[in-house]
């Protein structure tokens, strides 16, 4: 049989190849599906020194020929990148470049890295200021840059009312302290320039002691800080942080001027900041404020005797080196306030007849007089830090505070007494903190400290009454530890608190010594994460337990407490707060939308609230509504949303909003002086053209109150309707040579309506103040 050679050749061949065809064909598709290249690479960019984020720094993998540049939190993402071994390094100016091997296997690779700083010997690198990052997991607003100057010339708590979820707890329309989620006083702490501020802050009418103008930036901390702060951070925290000193040679002046028609006020402010030539390092500055407005107005009338003199200045003088940091700081407050002559009454039906009037009988007139009643305040603030960096990795820090706060004020009082103060208190304060940050390249960092508090708060004889509380000393004692995991979009922190206080008080009544010696402990603890879940989305939860003794005055008070033209019965029976908050947020940062979603729960056992009796106090000097410190089961819960968003590059607009509720427990009914829901949007139209980043926009904008309907079973007077208020305002900024002047034009209270705000103990004897043209400068140079 012949057999056909070259068809079994092919036969062969054909056979031959096909299991290795069949082979590789296999083997290349399990390639292709091995290779996924849907991986990411997603972390977290901070400084070494504070945990405080880094804006910009720049990411690039080197294999793949990729990059990203880290957003304002810190945060980069480099998306599409396929299984393998890769060299990531990470850049940033003036510290060590990292050099990190990153091995992508499946899903998303996620890490923290902390820059640090480059030695201060080094060619052309500077060492930079330091100031020590806002580290909570926790919810915080601030405000900085055009939004700070936007507030130039209003108190504290005015300013702060630009932010969701803070309103003002007023004593006419000149005094006025912020309230964080209902809560004001004492149970929120102010921070200036890390110094907690001590003063006489448990009268409505005792406005913090601090000039806003010395900030670079405002920011609130909504949570329970107990742990971070102290006990009377129960409701959260205030920082008014200068920007750091300089620590090169350099000079810049700014200079503030704010005008306004109601009250024809006028404040002017200079700041100075230089650094050394000779001293790398060392820096400065020096800031001085004044203020002074008449009578403001009310539609219709003058409220007579609500002038305001004020006068400010503060010093800083620093050195900072790549081991040692050492700053001193001085500050003084200074004003003069006067209290509305109509909460004074003569007598019980003069009393009754202006609550039924709602306002002043007289129109009054324009003046700058301030007589009684007034309150003069002087406040002094010293400081002195230091920071040593033991290692790369741990920074010992210790800071010494002193405080003299001296509180006048003065009733109408017949002869030579109308001279002396009814009330004169003088509040010393002496604080120590020492603590250690540790901070390590990989994911931990903490701190651990303990904190020292002294005060000594004296009655000043010769006011020839009764003082309103009594002497005492005060010693606290805090031991506190906290550690922070960061990994990626990923932070978790949790902390721990032992806080000790005794305080004893003396004082004369009817020439006979009463004296107490009171002790207060507790611990407290929090629990708290943030997670990036996208560049745009965050998500933030922390639950904290926080505490606060009863202050002197709501155990002691026994009186007519002059500048709230009250009586007030105190309660030595009264127990500490404790409290369980829990909040939660929600923020969305886009290309054209920003969205920020707060809710929070807050359970407080033994609540200490001023309550209206009812009753009247007739005396020499007038007649006044009597309050008295009661304690109940309360629970305060709500909401705050904010948002923003740009139809076009010229039009945007914003809407913000807050409602709280504070429910009593025990009585199945709400507490006094708890804020009313609110709404506030705005329109915007920017004139700049193209890629011009300086400002020129004008703003519309409307304010709505809605009526507290949540009251208490008792009050003086019903609250009052809602209302709203339209303002307007016009910014423009101009460069002029390697100066900026930037210009404001605003109109609060366009259409000059009649208002009552249910936070103004004053409502009851007239209506807030009408319109307000202010005219502000900001000259830098």
């Amino acid at each position: 049989m012949l057999v056909n050679n070259s068809n079994v050749y092919y036969f062969c061949i054909v056979n031959l190849k096909t299991p290795i065809l069949l082979t590789l064909i296999l083997l290349l598709g399990h390639k292709i599906q091995a290779q996924n290249c849907n991986l990411s690479i997603r972390g977290k960019i901070i400084h070494l020194e504070n945990n405080e984020p880094i804006e910009a720094a720049y990411v690039w993998v080197i294999e793949a020929e990729e990059g990203a540049v880290s957003d304002k939190n810190g945060n980069f993402t480099i998306k599409n990148l396929c299984s393998g071994t890769y060299t990531l390094t990470i850049q940033y100016l003036g510290h060590k470049e990292i050099r990190d091997t990153v091995t992508l296997e499946s899903g998303t690779f996620t890490k923290t890295y902390r820059l640090e700083e480059v030695a201060l010997g080094l060619k052309s690198v500077e060492v930079h200021g330091h100031r020590d990052a806002v580290q909570t997991t926790t919810a915080v607003s601030a405000l900085y840059g055009e939004k700070l100057l936007e507030s130039r010339g209003e108190n504290l708590g005015e300013s702060l009312k630009r932010i969701s979820g803070v309103s003002t707890f007023s004593t006419g329309n000149s005094i006025s302290k912020p309230v964080i989620h209902g809560m004001h006083s004492n149970r929120i702490m102010i921070m200036n320039n890390g110094i907690r501020l001590e003063g006489q802050q448990w009268g409505a009418e005792h406005a913090p002691e601090i000039d806003p103008f010395l900030a670079d930036e405002i920011t609130v901390v909504k949570g329970a800080e107990t742990v971070r702060y102290g006990p009377e951070a129960m409701g959260g925290v205030i920082l008014v942080n200068p920007a750091p000193l300089p620590t090169k040679k350099t000079s810049k002046t700014s200079l503030n001027l704010v005008g306004g028609t109601n009250g024809q006020m006028g404040n002017i402010n200079l700041v100075y900041v230089g650094g050394s030539h000779k001293i790398k390092g060392l820096g400065y500055r020096i800031q001085s404020s004044a203020k002074r407005s008449g009578n403001v107005k009310s539609p219709g009338y003058f409220q007579d005797n609500t002038g305001v003199s004020e006068l400010n200045l503060s010093s800083s003088l620093g050195y900072s080196s790549s081991k040692l940091g050492v700053e001193a700081y001085y500050s003084l407050f200074h004003t003069e306030l006067g209290i509305l002559n109509d909460s004074h009454t003569g007598n019980l039906s003069d009393l009754e007849n202006i609550i039924e009037n709602g306002r002043p009988f007289a129109d009054g007139e324009f003046s700058y007089e301030i007589a009684n009643p007034k309150q003069r305040v002087t406040h002094h603030l010293a400081k002195l830090k230091s920071h040593y960096h033991i290692s790369e990795s741990w920074k010992l820090n210790f800071q010494y505070g002193f405080q003299l706060n001296h509180r006048q004020e003065f009733d109408k009082r017949r002869g030579d007494l109308n001279e002396k103060a009814s009330l004169d208190l003088e509040l010393f304060t002496n604080t120590i903190d020492l603590y250690v940050n540790h901070t390590h390249k990989n994911e931990l960092s903490g701190t651990w400290g303990i904190n020292l508090i002294q005060q000594a708060n004296s009655n000043v004889p010769g006011t020839g009454v009764t003082p309103l509380i009594p002497n005492y000393d005060m010693v606290n004692t805090g031991l506190y530890a906290m550690e922070k995991y960061s990994k990626g979009p990923l932070e978790v922190e949790a902390g721990v608190r032992y806080d000790f206080r005794n305080v004893s008080t003396a004082r004369y009544i009817n020439q006979e010594l009463r004296t107490a010696d009171l002790d207060y402990q507790n611990f407290s603890a929090f629990l708290g994460g943030l997670y990036h879940i996208s560049p745009d989305l965050t998500f933030n939860s922390n639950i904290g337990s926080a505490w606060r003794p009863p202050n002197v005055n709501e155990l002691f008070s026994e009186g007519l407490h002059h500048g709230a033209a009250a009586v007030e019965i105190g309660n030595s029976d009264l127990k500490s707060e404790k409290s369980l908050k829990w909040i939660n947020e929600l923020q969305y940062d886009g290309k054209r939308t920003h969205l920020e979603l707060t809710a929070y729960l807050n359970p407080i056992s033994d609540y200490i609230f001023l309550n209206p009796t009812g009753e009247v106090f007739v005396s020499l000097r007038g007649t006044f509504n009597v309050y008295e410190y009661l304690q109940a089961n309360a629970l305060f819960y709500g909401f705050d949303f904010a948002g923003s968003y740009e139809f076009t590059d010229k039009i945007s607009a914003y809407l913000k909003g807050s409602i709280v509720q504070a429910k009593n427990r025990d009585e199945d009914n709400y507490f006094p002086f708890i804020p009313a829901n609110r709404m506030d949007w705005g329109v915007s139209y920017d004139f700049a053209k193209g890629t011009d980043s300086r400002t020129n926009k004008i703003t519309l904008s409307n304010v709505l109150v809605a009526k507290q309907n949540r009251e208490p079973d008792f009050d003086i007077a019903p609250a009052p309707p809602a209302y709203a208020l339209f303002n307007i305002s016009y910014n423009k900024q101009l460069i002029i040579g390697d100066d900026k002047l930037n210009l404001g034009l605003q109109v609060q209270n366009l259409f000059n309506t009649s208002y009552k705000d249910y936070m103004n103990r004053f409502r009851y004897f007239s209506y807030d103040m009408g319109r307000n043209v202010l005219l502000k400068i900001n000259y830098e140079f």
